[in-house]
């Protein structure tokens, strides 16, 4: 048995604490505000969030961070936004050796738009082991025990090894996986893909367009990846096509959601505001454009996707830049 803390009470934090407490392990949860620790205290449960998933009774909360003193692992599940200001409280708690488990998704925009472990190690100062946990799993289908598989991926081998030990079981199986740049980098450009989709859908173009999207989408993913240091061989995995398949094509996804609103017409932001969660495909979209400023990689849909949410650009006008662009082979080496 393992002493864990979960950082975060949202839908993903609050599944993990469920599988992990499951898995025979401590756990406590720590709630950013007070009244989420009052609705959980009370009710056992968010059923905005997780429908009729209650917590175990020993599942314990707070709103002290000083419950991460001690801990084996660290479970960090707040918005991507909040991962380096949330780091920056936790440093005092964190035992130098204790593992962080990342299941933030995303970019930070204040640190040149870095990947979020690259924050959190640097937020962290030299302490702790960084774990991504990421891969196709949605909150809401762990919390009902459906049958997913994800990859921790962290650049210390015993780090992954004992996250891999900690969260697997029957239903919940978890590969190591030593690229974290490729990794992450795919949960997150996956989000941008997913909202491409979603207007897609929204729009109401086909089926070939939504393959379309989804494949020129994980060329582009891994392009950019291979630029930032990951492998490409990565994007095929768990981590990449696995994860934008179950983004594009869920009813449980935000940014399909938000996708679909933009595609029948909402404004970007009014859609974001409807879908009422972080649409992190929408911040993604902003960070690849940054990235990629000066590389010479080619990305026309992440390109379009940022004309469209940042410049006004009409999607009429961006589907057809991108449908005729300059005729060129699939494979030409390099993806």
């Amino acid at each position: 048995m393992m002493k864990i803390s979960v950082i975060g009470c949202g839908g993903w934090g609050l599944a993990v604490s469920t599988l992990l407490e499951g898995n025979g392990h401590n756990v406590t949860v720590w709630c950013f505000l007070e009244e989420e620790y009052k609705l959980l205290s009370e009710e056992r449960g968010n059923e905005k969030l997780l429908p009729g998933i209650k917590l175990n009774e020993r599942i314990k909360l707070t709103t002290d961070m000083s419950c991460a003193k001690g801990c084996d692992i660290v479970v960090v599940a707040v918005p991507s936004f909040a991962v380096s200001s949330t780091a920056e409280k936790l440093r005092e708690y964190i035992d130098k050796d204790a593992v962080l488990v990342l299941l933030s998704k995303g970019f930070d925009k204040s640190s040149g738009y870095c990947l979020l472990s690259q924050s959190l190690e640097k937020s962290m100062g030299g302490k702790g082991r960084i774990v991504a946990l990421t891969g196709p799993s949605h909150a809401e289908e762990v919390a009902r025990r459906v049958p997913t598989a994800i990859v921790a991926a962290s650049k210390d081998k015993e780090a992954a090894e004992l996250v891999q030990s900690a969260f697997m079981n029957g239903f919940f199986r978890v590969y190591t996986h030593s690229d974290i740049v490729g990794a992450e980098l795919g949960g997150a450009m996956k989000n941008i893909m997913a909202l491409a989709v979603g207007i897609s859908d929204g729009a109401g173009y086909g089926d070939n367009t939504k393959a379309m999207l989804m494949t020129r989408g994980i060329a582009e993913m891994s392009r950019l990846g291979v630029y930032l240091g990951g492998d490409r061989e990565t994007f095929a995995g768990l981590s990449g096509v696995g994860d934008l398949i179950v983004t594009c094509i869920s009813r449980h996804s935000r940014n399909r959601r938000a996708g679909l609103m933009i595609g029948e017409g909402v404004e970007p932001q009014e859609a974001i505001k409807r879908v009422g969660a972080v649409v992190e495909g929408y911040f993604a979209t902003e960070a690849v454009h940054f990235l990629a400023q000066g590389s010479g990689i080619e990305l026309p849909i992440s390109e379009a996707m940022y004309r469209l949410l940042f410049e006004g650009e009409p999607l009429q006008k961006m589907a057809e830049e991108l449908i005729n662009r300059q005729a060129k082979p699939e494979f030409w080496g390099n993806i």
